[in-house]
């Protein structure tokens, strides 16, 4: 085995923590926007099934776009795809949400990719299992490249395939409000393991201008 082979693997996991260095501050807007967005979810007033799955799936959609703003930002950080994914589909569930409703209210032309999209339970179990499969496999990409706190990403993986187990197995009939604070717990543990990644790329970012 060469040298540049060996080397090769050195260098890349020396950009790649570069990279997660570099982007700290995007770690911690997203985190905080999730966060904000989770609270306001949780905190959604019991005003009918059809204005609260509106709000969540506008809540949906600014989270995917700060995501997928954030993502492309830092694009050489680990775990890219993933990130794509998880951002990518928050903006897909949040426009079939929004065009869901919009076609209760006011009738589908024909044709309407959505008509058959089924119940908000659904969605928002598919949302989870998914967003949840993304989070760990994220974890493991930041892991794999020796990204402290990335436990907190797997632990947000996790929970967000437990919260799909309960959506199906225990909460098909709840009410709206009732999805929207688990659409709450979501972002704010989501929210949460991000704030974490950030503080501790930040932390180590300081330490390498200081040596």
């Amino acid at each position: 085995m060469s040298t540049n082979q060996i080397s090769n693997p050195n260098r890349q996991t020396d950009a790649d923590e570069t990279a997660i260095h570099d982007h700290w501050v995007l770690f911690l807007v997203e985190g905080f926007v999730l966060v904000a967005l989770g609270f306001l979810a949780a905190l959604i007033p019991s005003i009918g099934d059809i204005a609260v799955t509106v709000v969540l799936g506008w809540l949906f959609l600014l989270s995917g776009i700060v995501g997928l703003a954030t993502t492309l930002w830092a694009r050489h950080a680990p775990g890219f795809v993933w990130s794509l994914v998880s951002a990518s589909l928050g903006i897909l569930v949040g426009v079939v949400l929004i065009a869901q409703r919009t076609q209760d209210l006011y009738g589908a032309p024909i044709g309407w990719p959505f008509e058959e999209i089924g119940s908000l339970w659904l969605v928002l179990a598919f949302f989870f299992f998914i967003e949840g499969f993304a989070s760990i496999m994220l974890a493991f990409e930041h892991r794999r490249q020796f990204s402290g706190r990335w436990a907190w990403m797997l632990a947000s993986g996790i929970i967000d395939i437990t919260l799909a187990s309960f959506v199906i197995f225990g909460f098909r009939g709840a009410s709206a409000w009732i999805m929207g604070l688990l659409v709450g717990i979501n972002m704010i543990v989501g929210g949460v393991s991000l704030i974490a990644m950030g503080l501790n790329a930040r932390t180590k970012s300081a330490r390498s201008n200081w040596s």
